[in-house]
């Protein structure tokens, strides 16, 4: 079973300031091809915003993007994850706060994020390569 330094992906962490407008940050998810940011103020974790926050807080509720503040409308209580974890442990937190994201905290830093998506398709892989081996194994074998 892999832990958490095995999944993520070292890249330049997208995040977003508290002040900064949802359409902001909105333009930075979309440029960065990302479903959800860490908030950060200064170094320090103070909410995570995604695209069911957007849904949920400022598009149905009809709130002007360009006014709002991030801050405003952003999940607070963010369930985090450590590189040490394993992947399994992490997914179950994932599941049981009804999250898709999770950032992954090093020395109090938030450093990534990983996706659901990400946690699935290591497991699958791990999966994949486990059955591999032991059709290698029943083949070198005598019947």
């Amino acid at each position: 079973m892999h832990r958490l330094q095995h999944v993520f992906q070292r890249q330049t962490l997208v995040s977003a300031s508290p002040d900064a407008t949802v359409y902001e940050v909105a333009a930075l998810m979309t440029e960065a091809r990302v479903g959800a940011v860490p908030v950060l103020d200064g170094e320090e974790l103070v909410g995570i915003f995604s695209e069911r926050d957007l849904m949920t807080r400022v598009v149905v509720p009809g709130r002007d993007p360009r006014a709002t503040r991030v801050s405003d409308v952003m999940s607070r209580g963010v369930v985090t994850g450590s590189l040490e974890e394993h992947v399994e442990y992490c997914r179950d937190k994932m599941q049981r706060a009804n999250c898709r994201h999770l950032p992954i905290v090093s020395a109090g830093r938030v450093i990534s994020m990983v996706s659901m998506r990400d946690l699935l398709r290591d497991e699958l892989q791990e999966q994949s390569d486990e059955i591999r081996s032991l059709r290698a194994y029943l083949h070198q074998a005598p019947l």
